[in-house]
């Protein structure tokens, strides 16, 4: 699809279903005459419940129905979840618009995904050029703490008079200072300041952490993107990467962290083709460090400044509710001006309640809950919300002594289960047997094999040219001596490196 064969558009269809600002930012870029695109960049400031995620999928739809090669964009969203929701978004608007002329979306609107996902596939491309074997294996956040365990272990700090940081705590203060780019000692006096007078310490044990990462072939979430950022830093580079597309737009950009700004800028420093889509109210998580600032500090990172569109109008809430919501808002020290508006009218206000503690929280629910479903409301069409997961517990305590019965969602993710941990281990073993994370999973899952064992197993490996048939020539190891053989037999036998 190109200029020379763009359909004519029937906006009556499908854009006439949005409001005037919906609009402006779908639109924005398309629509001039030929030769004349305005691909400048944009921000699109969208309030809660203002129907975000169906504007920025009708802008994917629409520039690709206006003559945008569909291989040639690039939609970064927040999870994977959300990146094939958005997919298929897109894919339904485009059918309605072009009908069979659709052609197969699915498969060219393939970079779609997580900057993380993302990250990983452009890594891998471009692994050669800056020297690092395509055949890497990534370790989840769980593997990564392993390791970063084992490195404690090896240097000595588990056996420390004072405790050190768990191996938790240390992951997560290497990926802030990853994310955020900030020095060490700054971010440990910000942000754990118990953990300052161990500063020297964290600096080896992170040193180890990296050189144990090179060894093995392995990757953290992090180096995803610490990886890609260090590439774009690259002229050559940087231009070759962001020539792959002409429109780069990405979701919930007040989630993003310095390191992601940094990758998009260093892609698209003249912000050519860039539209970034978020709330500045709304940042609240901070996940990997992520930082307000990114979407604060968007439109004047270029000359001229990007456009502001501002989705203002709700469709989820009464207006008592956005009247409070926009009271709070206002309080905000530093904010893109934006004052939430709705049609829906209503004579309940909400309810500010003073609670003691924590267990009178969890009181007050309860009764709360018991008096709706005497006032009517069945329980099933109750919910209570919590920031986090772990903020739960005393209130499932209180509910389960009541014997009211209740479903939590959240908690333990699939691939954070032990059985699929283990199989997953298994499989990048047996492509990367230099990655010990993974080794020493799968050598204890046999009979007879514990941590001691494992780690005298994968030494031998580690010191031969060919590991798994080294493993075949381990002493046997108590009840798991035959299985070390027929476990090597059976890795061989699937194709892996020798």
């Amino acid at each position: 699809m190109n200029s020379e064969t763009s359909p004519v558009l029937d906006h009556d269809d499908y854009l006439s279903r949005l409001n005037d600002a919906q609009r402006q930012a779908v639109t924005h870029g398309t629509g001039v005459p030929a030769g004349g695109a305005d691909s400048s960049p944009l921000l699109v400031i969208a309030g809660a419940g203002s129907g975000k995620t169906n504007t920025l999928a009708h802008r994917v739809a629409h520039l690709i129905a206006s003559g945008a090669d569909p291989r040639r964009i690039l939609l970064l969203t927040f999870s994977r979840r959300a990146s094939v929701e958005m997919t298929r978004r897109v894919e339904r608007i485009c059918k309605t618009v072009l009908g069979d002329r659709t052609g197969p979306l699915a498969d060219a609107l393939a970079w779609a995904g997580t900057f993380h996902s993302i990250g990983a596939r452009l890594l891998r491309e471009y692994a050669q050029q800056i020297g690092m074997d395509p055949a890497f294996s990534i370790h989840d956040r769980e593997d990564s703490a392993d390791l970063m365990n084992l490195i404690c272990h090896d240097l000595g700090f588990s056996k420390t008079e004072k405790r050190f940081p768990g191996k938790g705590t240390c992951l997560a203060i290497y990926s802030r200072v990853v994310n955020s780019g900030a020095p060490l000692a700054d971010m440990l006096m910000k942000h754990y300041p118990w953990c300052a007078g161990w500063e020297a310490q964290l600096r080896q044990l992170f040193a180890g952490y990296v050189t144990a990462k090179q060894e093995q072939g392995v990757l953290d979430y992090d180096d995803l993107l610490l990886c890609w950022g260090q590439i774009v830093s690259d002229p050559v580079l940087a231009a070759d990467i962001g020539g792959k597309w002409d429109h780069v737009l990405v979701d919930e950009y007040q989630d993003t962290n310095r390191l992601q700004a940094d990758i998009l800028m260093g892609m698209k420093p003249d912000g050519r083709g860039l539209t970034v889509v978020g709330d500045d109210a709304q940042s609240i998580y901070a996940f990997r460090a992520a930082t307000v600032r990114n979407i604060l500090d968007f439109p004047v990172s270029f000359d001229p400044p990007a456009r502001i569109v501002t989705l203002d109008r709700n469709y989820r809430s009464t207006k008592p509710i956005l009247d409070a919501a926009n009271a709070v808002i206002g309080e905000a020290a530093e904010r893109f001006t934006k004052d939430l508006w709705t049609e829906r009218a209503s004579e309940e206000k909400p309810r500010l309640v003073t609670i003691w503690d924590d267990t009178a929280q969890a009181n007050y629910i309860a009764d709360r809950v018991l008096e709706e479903r005497e006032a009517g409301t069945p329980m099933k069409q109750q919910a209570v919300l919590f920031r986090a997961s772990h903020h739960s517990g005393t209130l499932e305590v209180e509910l389960t002594r009541r014997n009211i019965p209740f479903v939590k969602f959240g908690g333990l993710k699939f691939l954070d289960s032990a059985h699929v941990k283990d199989v997953l281990a298994l499989l990048r073993f047996a492509q990367n047997p230099r990655d010990r994370i993974a080794g020493f999973r799968v050598l204890q899952l046999l009979p007879g094999v514990g941590p001691g064992s494992a780690r005298r197993v994968l030494d031998t490996m580690g010191e031969s040219a060919h590991p798994f048939e080294a493993l075949k020539d381990v002493e046997a190891l108590g009840r798991g001596g035959a299985s070390l053989s027929g476990a090597a037999d059976r890795l061989l036998g699937a194709g892996a490196p020798a």
